[in-house]
């Protein structure tokens, strides 16, 4: 079993815990200041030879990142310079060095590994003797979309992640922050609501983010430990607490709606229900089918729904056609398909990420013969991942688009998203004879590239290239490249094609008829937008 964590109830040790981390700069900031871009970035690797080597001094920041995120142990005399230590023992985010976390008993160390996974705390500083204190928990600083000071608490060698595991293996143990994390809150649609509803909110941080634009925020979470390190986040990150539920999916909130729902749910699809963080315990990707499809009955008219999923590419049936089988009839969607990893590299990661290449290597052997045992009985050949957004509209004829785009993209998405299906209204309430009278204007950042052979007279084809959002680009025809390269807002579509039939001697009638279908799509791309819509 994990350590037991921090009392929640201790809001008074909590405010002093912030007030000190505030006053010794243990800031995302200050973190940067401290490791240098280079051992800052090792961390989220896990690796932290190079963030031990930063912190060799004395300093009360080089003290609290050995202390918070290397799960040294660190002499009691450095810590009281800087921490209430008797109020942070008598509550639990402290032991003295020696005594065992999870039961309270003198012993030879902690139950949880360090950032490394192996089970050591590293040392090598002379101070694992009398006198020394080590943190229960996982506190990374972690900085919010308007320079806010927050704070992340989970289990253990957590809070960084990286290629060699988790650090632990006890079914209910608490992540920090990683890289699903940070790309869920970046996509989020961030407009400002009365309720939101965080589902597996794990260490909290959706629930943080939403805390900023939500009146009102309820996480779940199947996981009590979760729920309590939530709770902490919360506190610690001086934001009111939200209204924590315990149990599966959409079961703690009954009939309740929602004008935002987010989940970074426990996507994996694996042969059993080892850990609570990522196995939901429903057969192949039943978990994420059934979170998407139950959204629509949860939403607010308007209300966004925007999930991180796994999906299995099955033989004889086309993924994107069992993705739109999930859409709630009530709701358009935008599903991008964002990685696709073959059912081997699949089962290598989640093996990896356990821990499980570091044990008896026939025990390894049969856990991937289980993990391919499963997916040969299923018929998967791979495993998608990537980002699906509901939105409740109600309307005659839902918007469903399925995509897959695995390119570099511009974070944060959440202005991107909400214009995608601003767009989508737009597209559906203009035929082609509006679209013709419309006025459309080139989107900022488009620029045109021409490509072809050096010395021709004409390009081979003509590409349109966002820099910015989902920095999509799209081959255009020559009056597509020409319609867009004089949309300025002053004239109407039609007009402009009639300009540009006289100029290529074409039928401006034909001209008219062929062209809103490109139209349509450049708008729906974003890289023509309505003037006045």
């Amino acid at each position: 079993m994990p350590p037991p964590l921090p009392s929640p109830d201790r809001a008074d040790v909590t405010a002093r815990l912030r007030e000190a981390f505030l006053a010794a700069d243990f800031t995302a900031d200050g973190l940067l200041d401290l490791l240098g871009a280079p051992a800052y970035a090792a961390l989220a690797r896990s690796e932290t030879v190079p963030a031990l080597r930063a912190t060799r001094g004395d300093g009360a920041l080089a003290s609290l990142v050995r202390l918070f995120l290397l799960q040294e142990t660190v002499p009691h005399a450095r810590v009281a310079d800087v921490l209430p230590v008797d109020a942070l023992l008598e509550s639990g985010w402290l032991v003295a060095d020696g005594v065992d976390g999870a039961t309270g008993a003198a012993g030879a160390g902690g139950t949880g590994g360090g950032p490394r996974g192996d089970g050591t705390r590293g040392g090598g500083d002379g101070t694992r003797g009398g006198g020394g204190l080590r943190a229960t928990t996982d506190v990374r600083p972690y900085g919010g979309p308007e320079g806010e000071d927050w704070f992340i608490v989970s289990d253990l060698g957590c809070a960084v992640g990286g290629a060699g595991g988790i650090g632990s293996r006890d079914e209910g143990v608490v992540l920090g922050v990683g890289g699903a994390s940070t790309t869920l809150s970046g996509i989020t649609v961030r407009t400002p609501v009365a309720s939101a509803l965080d589902i597996g909110t794990g260490s909290g941080i959706q629930a943080l983010h939403a805390s900023r634009h939500a009146t009102r925020v309820t996480a779940t979470d199947l996981n009590p430990r979760a729920l309590h390190c939530t709770r902490l986040t919360l506190a610690l990150s001086g934001v009111p607490n939200a209204d924590l539920r315990l149990g599966s999916l959409y079961e703690p909130v009954g009939e309740a709606t929602y004008d935002l729902i987010v989940s970074n749910p426990p996507f994996v699809i694996s042969p059993g229900a080892r850990l609570t963080y990522r196995d939901g315990g429903m057969g192949g990707d039943d978990l994420c089918r059934s979170i998407v499809q139950e959204a629509g009955a949860r939403l607010n008219e308007g209300g966004y729904a925007q999930f991180l999923a796994n999906w299995q590419h099955v033989e004889g049936e086309e993924w994107t056609e069992r993705l739109r089988s999930w859409v709630p009839r009530d709701c358009d969607a935008w599903i991008v398909q964002r990685e696709v990893q073959d059912v081997t590299q699949y089962a290598e990661l989640w093996l990896r990420d356990a821990g499980d290449h570091r044990t008896d290597p026939a025990e390894y052997a049969a856990r991937y013969d289980a993990w391919l045992d499963e997916f040969e009985a299923r018929k998967t050949r791979g495993v998608g991942f990537g980002w699906i957004t509901l939105r409740k509209t109600g309307a005659a004829e839902p918007s469903v688009t399925v995509e897959e785009w695995p390119h570099p993209v511009e974070q944060p998405l959440g202005e991107t998203v909400q214009a995608f299906f601003e767009r989508q209204d737009y597209l559906r309430a203009n035929d082609d004879a509006a679209l013709l009278a419309a006025h459309f204007k080139l989107a900022a950042e488009v620029v045109q590239e021409q490509v072809g052979l050096p010395g021709a007279e004409d390009p081979e084809h003509v590409v349109l290239r966002q820099h910015r959002g989902m920095r999509r680009a799209t081959q255009v025809d020559t009056v597509g490249a020409g319609f867009a390269g004089v949309c300025d807002g002053s004239l109407s579509a039609g007009r402009i094609l009639d300009a540009i039939a006289q100029l290529m001697g074409e039928d401006p009638v034909l001209l008219r008829d062929r062209t809103p279908a490109q139209i349509r799509l450049l708008v729906e791309q974003g890289f023509l937008e309505p003037v006045g819509r």
